[in-house]
């Protein structure tokens, strides 16, 4: 009798060792598993140029994080939004594809719900998911407000654990929407989202869990909102260029705290920051803000396409520039290689591809063109050779320019009638990508082969009816108090406002 007690106790023993071993092991290896995945910040300036950062040489403007960054990762020197505005760019970011694929042909569009996207794919294998700051995918138009809990569309139906999000563009002092709960903060927004976005990384961290982080700007859009001391250097000039250049002192100086406090966390090693702007530089500031390229935000020319941007990541990436040409849409496919994503995380139809072997060495030769098509204009660029189609879808006449960037990057030279060769070349690259283009937009890349509703159409959020009972509490903040004003007195059936 005593030696059965005795066995069956030995057998517990025994089972309950094997348990506790077996559980410790799983948790190992998912650790282990969990630490080898890097984590991502991606940070996206809003409406910055190409031309105004200190490393491109500007005038007067310092950013020394900025340079500091660049000066110790991998500096684009070509480096392409996928559009010359908002919206259409961060969407590209998001799923790997040129904008009109995803239902986004302009600012305030809303991205499609069948979309696959980068952040769905790294939560599907152990990532927590954050976005803080502008949004802009959900649809609404107009200065950015917080995000209800019941819009549809919010960051979270796209793969966000955490958001502290607004609809659009932000400034000082903003409200800010925690995954649907509206919460008012006091400072720089740029400085605020960055502190936010912060606390989430190390709170990831301190849990063995790798993050995928989203730090989309307000800065440098317009309306310009500068603390007085981040203006005071630029008294010389006018009062937008001042606070403008005030913006970009503030947002700079978060990203020295960005890059300083994960260095601080150690996890400087094992996280990767990739930098760049939503669409090219604004007119009518002094200095200019596309560093001599031609054309600005809006347009198609290089000035409202061509952006900074800098990958770090100290134990991969060894500092220097290259001249690759590389644009938004690499940003999905080249992160998706890193941590091993399966093919099925990104649609078919991609139009973006992996820059993860230009980390190593120099590539000379971009394999795949780079399309644009958006605002009723197309383009596409091949390496050294850009070629462009203005009026596709507007009343005025269709035209067509040629230019290689690399003997004319300021885009003076037409060569569409002088280089009959290549201008037939870079025609029938346009027209392959028109025709795969429009059986996007029929939605012939998703699994029912057409597009679903539940997608809004661009609006003002002053007219949907959820933030109706906000208009008589936020109509005397500074950021909507001229803004509501204006629409008062405009027709419903004009939008403008990006």
């Amino acid at each position: 009798m005593r030696q059965a007690i005795s066995e069956n106790i030995y057998a517990g023993v025994a089972l309950l060792a094997f348990f506790v071993t077996s559980q410790c092991t799983a948790f190992s290896q998912e650790t282990t598993s969990n630490l080898s995945k890097p984590n991502i910040v991606l940070v996206m300036a809003d409406d910055q140029g190409w031309g105004q950062t200190g490393y491109n040489g500007h005038p007067i403007l310092k950013t020394p994080y900025l340079d500091e960054m660049a000066a110790n990762g991998l500096r684009f020197e070509r480096f392409y939004a996928a559009a010359p505005v908002c919206s259409p760019t961060r969407a590209s970011v998001l799923t790997g594809r040129t904008n009109r694929r995803t239902g986004v042909d302009s600012h305030g569009y809303a991205l499609r719900l069948q979309e696959k996207t980068l952040a769905t794919a790294l939560a599907n294998i152990g990532y927590r998911t954050g976005h803080f700051g502008k949004w802009h995918l959900n649809g609404l138009r107009g200065p950015g407000v917080p995000i209800l809990a019941n819009d549809n569309h919010n960051p979270g139906a796209f793969g966000f654990h955490t958001w502290l999000s607004v609809t659009n563009f932000f400034d000082r002092n903003p409200i800010l929407s925690r995954n649907g709960n509206f919460e008012e903060f006091k400072g720089d927004s740029s400085e605020i989202i960055v502190d936010q976005a912060l606390k989430f990384i190390g709170q990831q961290a301190s849990l063995k869990r790798p993050s995928f982080t989203v730090i989309w700007f307000g800065t440098p859009h317009s309306p310009f909102m500068a603390a007085a001391d981040d203006a005071r250097p630029f008294a010389h000039l006018d009062r937008n260029s001042q606070d403008q250049h005030g913006e970009l002192v503030a947002m700079d100086r978060s990203i020295g705290t960005l890059r300083k406090s994960i260095k601080e966390m150690g996890l400087a090693d094992q996280t990767i920051i990739w930098f760049t702007s939503d669409n090219g530089g604004l007119p009518k500031i002094t200095p200019e803000t596309v560093g001599g390229l031609r054309g600005f935000k809006g347009s198609l020319y290089e000035g409202g396409l061509r952006v900074p941007a800098v990958i770090e990541w100290p134990s991969h990436i060894s500092p220097r520039v290259t001249s690759y040409p590389a644009v938004s849409m690499d940003i999905f496919p080249t992160l998706a290689e890193i941590v091993g994503l399966p093919s099925s995380s990104m649609l078919n139809t991609q139009d973006g591809l992996s820059l993860r072997n230009l980390f190593d060495k120099e590539i000379t030769k971009r394999e795949k063109p780079i399309p644009f098509d958006c605002l009723g204009n197309q383009a596409v660029i091949d390496n050294d050779w850009k070629l462009i189609h203005l009026g596709k879808n507007a009343k005025r006449k269709s035209q067509f320019e040629l230019y290689n960037l690399k003997q004319d990057p300021r885009e003076k030279l037409n060569l569409f009638d002088a280089n009959e060769v290549e201008a037939k070349r870079m025609l029938g690259l346009l027209a392959d990508f028109d025709l795969s283009i429009q059986q996007s937009i029929d939605g012939k890349d998703y699994l029912e082969g057409y597009v679903t509703d539940g997608n809004p159409e661009p609006r003002f959020w002053n007219t949907v009816d959820t933030y109706k009972p906000f208009l008589q509490q936020w109509k005397n903040r500074p950021e909507y108090s001229t803004w509501l004003k204006n629409r008062q007195k405009t027709k419903p059936k004009k939008n403008k406002q990006p």
